[in-house]
């Protein structure tokens, strides 16, 4: 069985997940086999929190090259989640 912590890996930290989160709204990369069910319940567990919404997108990999050699970065899966309006904020968001 999985833990709410294997769900979530961890918060994806840019410039405009920084803006969604003034809104209620938490960017994290999550496994790739997670739904939105699972994302839902393992935020509203961790952080003790009211989630309204959960979008959720896959992230291809990037080409990536160092000389000749040709790769790929790993595909990841990303949540966006939407906090209803009378539940607190997430503090780790906070702080940053």
């Amino acid at each position: 069985m999985r833990t709410a912590y294997d769900v979530i890996i961890k918060p994806v930290v840019t410039e405009n997940s920084m803006e969604d989160a003034q809104a209620k709204k938490y960017t994290f990369k999550v496994a790739v086999d997670a739904n939105k069910t699972e994302v839902k319940n393992a935020v509203e567990e961790i952080f003790g929190v009211e989630v309204a919404k959960v979008n959720i997108m896959n992230v291809k990999g990037k080409l990536k090259r160092m000389g000749r050699n040709v790769g790929m970065t790993a595909a990841s899966k990303k949540a966006i989640v939407t906090l209803t309006e009378d539940s607190k904020e997430i503090e780790f968001f906070q702080a940053l």
